[in-house]
């Protein structure tokens, strides 16, 4: 395997839209397979390239996770423009060791091309229904604030991202955490339709908080569903992403594009995963044409 370039998320050529794909995606996929998508991860990684992408847009827990992971990307000509990290934010102490660990995580991808770090502040309890108080939110978005600013002084961009959970009790989590924090320190990535999702199906919703946030999202991930259940490609259904294109296109916002197609219980299995998301990539550059 040749060494891992630094340059290399600047290299390739420009004729075409650059598409990444969350890790999370192929998880899902594989783990219908029956199959590993992280043990498996030298060859796994050839079936993201082999699907379109230019880029992966990984989970990272550890230092170590990046000892593995930069040669694959170098061997199958990916760029990691952009990573995905957990943090605890809520709790005073546990948020400065979380702030610490991604800092370093932060330096170590900074120097193979990343831009962006990706995080969705975790729940006070994964899977549960307990939602975080005044209090609670107040430290979470402090501590937001915080590590978007060391990011930015390691000219990093900090995106911030949730899932449904945080629409509860009229959205006051989500809603604080952006406007609880400045705009030039914490910037947004639109998971579009866990905002549909969270806000019970609805595409009022999810174009409400684009004329709210529109202007501080520099990533957007893309997921469809029909009739409410995640759909085996991105392709046309519940959300209507030509518009959302063109709400962006027509607002001059040019976000990151990264594919977070899943499968979850009631999505169809009619492919394997290289072809579902192959079709998700093709799918995604036709709306999205005109942002390359």
């Amino acid at each position: 395997m040749a060494a891992p370039n630094a340059n290399f998320a600047e290299r390739k050529p420009k004729e075409r839209l650059h598409l990444s794909c969350n890790q999370y995606s192929w998880l899902t996929f594989y783990q219908r397979e029956k199959r590993d998508f992280v043990k498996s991860l030298e060859t796994s990684l050839g079936d993201v390239a082999v699907a379109g992408f230019e880029g992966y847009e990984p989970l990272i827990e550890r230092l170590s996770d990046f000892d593995r992971l930069v040669p694959l990307l170098e061997e199958y000509n990916l760029d990691m423009r952009s990573l995905y990290v957990n943090s605890t934010l809520h709790d005073e102490a546990r948020a400065q060791q979380s702030i610490k660990e991604i800092l370093a995580i932060a330096e170590r991808a900074k120097a193979i091309g990343t831009k962006i770090i990706v995080t969705n502040p975790n729940p006070i309890r994964w899977g549960g229904a307990e939602n975080k108080d005044d209090s609670q939110l107040r430290i979470q978005a402090k501590a937001l604030d915080k590590l978007g600013a060391e990011l930015k002084a390691m000219a990093l961009t900090l995106a911030y991202h949730n899932h449904d959970a945080e629409l509860r009790k009229a959205a006051r989590e989500f809603h604080h955490m952006l406007t609880g924090t400045g705009p030039e320190n914490v910037t947004f990535c639109l998971d579009a339709h866990w905002v549909y999702r969270g806000s019970g199906d609805s595409s009022v919703a999810l174009f409400d908080v684009l004329k709210l946030y529109g202007r501080r999202i520099t990533e957007l991930h893309l997921r469809q569903s029909k009739d409410g259940i995640w759909s085996e490609t991105f392709s046309d259904g519940d959300i209507d992403y030509r518009a959302l294109a063109k709400y962006l296109l027509d607002t001059g916002i040019r976000p990151y594009l990264v594919i977070e197609q899943a499968c979850e219980k009631g999505t169809p299995n009619t492919m394997p995963a290289v072809e579902a998301l192959s079709r998700s990539c093709k799918y995604a550059r036709e709306v999205f044409a005109e942002f390359a």
